[in-house]
């Protein structure tokens, strides 16, 4: 082995504007090539549309050209491994090559394919479930983003449990609290001068989007001045009925803002006076540990991984109660108290989660699995 040992990436989710694992992928990439005790070498099935941020940091990239990205995976790259300049290779995409010839690390976000195969498409599920188990088996380490999904991992894989190791997501250094003037401006940009409660994420059933517009349109109908409802992200899969659901209470106060660049998205989330997240199930809930550093109080599902991760920064609810989570909004929006502690106690939850201490254990972990 090279004194620098050389690491290959699987970065197809990292190619093109990142949200979810991107993210993940990206900010650890770049962590990982800070810190200098591998040489990185990027791989995926096409080149990525920009590449500055690879040159940035100096990350060498390859694409070993196929129609999708599971055939690159299972016959393409296998093949790229294989020539013997590659240590060590790590896939942040939950599956891993059946024919990997060099040690392999594989992060699982998730098992909603297994948990909830109804929530992803057919291509999804046809992608995954036949390569989790045997992918788990063939790892070295396992890397999970919460102890929630330990958990899962271990009931469906026990076999893999001493393999598996923990490793929290990080939030970009740029989500902090906003000052009272940005603040004040952006909602006046947005047309909501007393402020919105605001939702971010990709629309589609397992957010638990639907959840969220019966809750606000009961506090809506009590009070018609109560604040708007605003929902930043694209539409996902299986969203037809949400999309029209959402477009007949626009003229009530619900937005759709669609996907939002980096600076939008974060003077958005800065400015809004409640943000809640919902879902039925996360992995990890970035969205809803960026609200917290971003120091606006915040109410997550009492489910999976939310919990870990706002502690007691945040209000819990029950996923499947529109009354509950009404509830909650309400009780943000009328108690400035309430709101005041949410927002002072947010930040300091959220300073558990970097970037850097991430990557310093997945180097850790990497190294692990190459003795």
């Amino acid at each position: 082995m090279r004194d620098t040992p050389r690491l290959a990436v699987d970065l197809r989710a990292a190619l093109d504007e990142p949200t979810g694992i991107g993210v993940y992928t990206r900010a650890l990439v770049t962590a990982l090539a800070r810190r200098g005790r591998f040489e990185l070498l990027g791989v995926a099935h096409r080149p990525p549309r920009h590449d500055g941020w690879l040159r940035e940091h100096g990350i060498a990239f390859e694409a070993q050209p196929a129609p999708f990205g599971v055939v690159w995976q299972q016959l393409a790259l296998p093949r790229r491994l294989a020539r013997g300049d590659v240590d060590l290779f790590w896939s942040p995409l939950q599956t891993l090559p059946m024919r990997a010839t060099v040690p392999s690390v594989v992060t699982v976000h998730d098992l909603t394919t297994l948990l909830f195969p109804e929530t992803h498409r057919l291509k999804v599920r046809l992608t995954q479930i036949p390569f989790l188990g045997r992918s788990l088996a063939a790892a070295r380490r396992i890397v999970v983003d919460s102890e929630a999904t330990a958990v899962d991992v271990r009931h469906f894989f026990p076999e893999a449990r001493d393999r598996l190791r923990v490793i929290w997501a990080g939030v970009d250094p740029r989500f902090t609290p906003a000052i009272a003037d940005q603040v004040a401006a952006t909602r006046r940009e947005l047309g909501c001068p007393q402020g919105y409660v605001l939702y971010a994420g990709t629309l589609e059933p397992r957010k638990n989007v639907g959840l969220l517009a019966d809750a606000w349109l009961a506090l809506h109908e009590e009070r018609a001045d109560f604040p708007p409802l605003l929902l930043a992200g694209g539409y996902g899969w299986k969203s037809r009925e949400l999309h029209a659901r959402l477009e007949r209470l626009a003229p009530r106060g619900v937005r759709v803002l669609g996907r939002l660049d980096d600076e939008t998205h974060l003077r958005v989330l800065q400015a809004a006076r409640c943000f809640v997240y919902p879902s039925l199930y996360e992995g990890f809930g970035l969205p809803a540990a960026e609200a917290l550093a971003c120091g606006v109080p915040t109410i997550v599902a009492n489910t999976s991984s939310l919990p870990e991760v706002v502690g007691d920064a945040a209000l819990l609810v029950d996923p499947h109660d529109p009354v509950a989570l009404a509830d909650a909004i309400e009780r943000v929006i009328a108690d400035p108290t309430l709101a005041a502690d949410l927002a002072a106690r947010g930040p300091l939850r959220a300073a558990r989660f970097s970037w850097d201490r991430g990557a310093e254990q997945l180097e850790a972990v990497l190294l692990e699995a190459l003795q």
